[in-house]
């Protein structure tokens, strides 16, 4: 038997990977307040319906990790309050949030998900966090790939200068 055999979760976390776990459930409280304020915002039922997706995505990674953080007595980072519901009509119209900026909002945090799940990963010598960081990889995914389309067919991606390779004349 090696160092660090048997059961994974038997075996201490290492700094590295209580790093990890506490930032994303902090980022994720952060993640959750906005995406319930983005709602409130949304007049689309389609963006409406991803956003929550990820509020629950979200809310169920958390259910995971703080589980973990608690069993390895590590305090819980803080969590802002629930976001009440409002009406769209409500907010006024300089004050909103439109669709487009909302979706690209989304975009970036899918993004960013995506790279720290991928270093949780990379760094998770415990089997079962690396594992758990996979699965987190994977809904984000998913989630990004909803996204893109709905963009796509909205009208609401913004493309980059496009490559396009002409023949000699």
């Amino acid at each position: 038997m090696g160092i660090l055999s048997g059961n994974p979760k038997d075996q201490p976390l290492h700094y590295g990977e209580v790093m990890a776990i506490w930032t994303n459930v902090a980022t994720n409280n952060g993640l959750i307040a906005a995406y319930q304020t983005f709602f409130n915002h949304t007049g689309d039922k389609d963006l409406a319906k991803i956003i929550e997706d990820a509020i629950q995505c979200c809310k169920e990674e958390n259910e995971q990790l703080e589980i973990i953080l608690k069993v390895n007595g590590i305090a819980l980072p803080p969590a802002p309050p629930e976001r009440p519901n409002a009406k769209l009509e409500d907010i006024p119209a300089g004050a909103r949030f439109n669709d487009p900026e909302i979706s690209a909002a989304l975009s970036r945090d899918m993004v960013s998900g995506l790279l720290a799940c991928s270093e949780a990963i990379g760094m998770s010598i415990r089997e079962d966090i690396g594992m758990m960081f996979t699965q987190f990889h994977m809904k984000k995914e998913q989630l990004g790939a909803k996204l893109l389309k709905l963009s796509k067919e909205k009208g609401w991606l913004i493309l980059p200068p496009l490559h396009v390779d002409y023949p000699e004349a």
